[in-house]
């Protein structure tokens, strides 16, 4: 008896790549338009590192080629070796098929033009507070007149809690030169990347890296700033998480219900680590109205960045 065919629905349908021929794409901007194209095609969503189709088809077209981001103008027009147009066809293909951040396909992101190494043990980072450190704590004439906090010199301490890779712990000692910095998080495989990123950037003298629960690992230590980017994203929002977002660890996100479980404990609890005359810069995405709600009576400044508005703030220790 001959064997029946399997029912159409059970079938498993397998979408193939389209085929590039030698030679239909040259030069770097080729590869870039083709890129596009395809993550276009493929809805994919972009919010680690890279917020448009165009910059992160950029950022992979450099990556593929050892380039820095920045070099890319000076190269847009530059032919591709045909080893090298098959090494970013994969990498293309590979973010379409996978849905997983473009930054977790090649072990790197940029913060303020700086390389930091990541994979999944972390979340992939995007915070604005490098940005702020810049505009709103001094270091230059142009920023001198908004310092939050006094000449970045002068600073001796700086925490940084849920660091997950370490990026803003390097960018604060970058910033305050003469600082030392404690750095904190709840998972062991988010600080074994903090731990690669500190040694690489050289910061190993200055950067001390703790395991525990926000303040628990840290005794009665008291600092001129405390900086975090902790969990923040409400019960709905982790629900609509798009696929590479759900590429991250869990943990990274989950802020409770209303998003803001984590940021309650920091500010109940920070007064008792920060000197008189310091600070806390504390990014919280879109909870501004919750925690608005939650504490009417905190004197809370909400800051801008090119990218954002509202979504850090600052909070002086004498107004906790």
């Amino acid at each position: 008896m001959a064997k029946r065919a399997k029912p159409a629905a059970k079938r498993r349908i397998v979408a193939k790549s389209p085929k590039v021929a030698a030679g239909e794409l040259l030069t770097l901007l080729d590869y870039v338009r083709y890129a596009v194209s395809r993550f276009a095609e493929a809805r994919l969503v972009f919010a680690h590192g890279t917020t448009d189709p165009v910059t992160e088809a950029a950022f992979l077209v450099c990556e593929s080629l050892h380039l820095h981001p920045d070099q890319f103008e000076s190269f847009a027009t530059a032919r591709v070796t045909a080893a090298e147009g098959r090494k970013i066809l994969d990498l293309i293909e590979r973010r379409v098929a996978t849905r997983k951040p473009a930054a977790y396909l090649v072990n790197k992101i940029y913060m303020r033009g700086l390389p930091f190494y990541v994979d999944e043990r972390t979340i992939v980072p995007r915070s604005f507070i490098g940005e702020l450190l810049d505009s709103h704590f001094g270091g230059d004439a142009d920023h001198e007149a908004t310092s939050l906090i006094g000449d970045p010199a002068e600073v001796e301490s700086v925490l940084d809690l849920c660091t997950g890779s370490g990026c803003l712990a390097v960018l604060a000692a970058r910033h305050f030169p003469h600082a030392a910095i404690d750095a904190v998080d709840i998972s062991k495989h988010a600080l074994a990347v903090a731990a690669r990123n500190v040694s690489d950037h050289g910061l190993e003298d200055r950067i001390t890296l703790h395991r525990g629960d926000l303040f628990a690992p840290l005794g009665g230590k008291r600092y001129d700033l405390i900086i975090s980017n902790p969990p923040y994203v409400d019960a709905e929002g982790m629900a609509a998480l798009p696929l590479e977002c759900r590429a991250e660890p869990k943990i990274a996100f989950d802020g409770g219900a209303d998003g803001i479980d984590i940021v309650r404990r920091i500010l109940d609890e920070a007064k008792a680590h920060l000197n008189p005359q310091a600070g806390l810069l504390c990014e919280v995405g879109r909870c501004q109205p919750a925690l608005t709600e939650a504490y009417p009576q905190l004197p809370l400044l909400w800051l801008d960045t090119e990218d954002s508005e509202g979504e850090v703030f600052w909070i002086a220790a004498s107004d906790l």
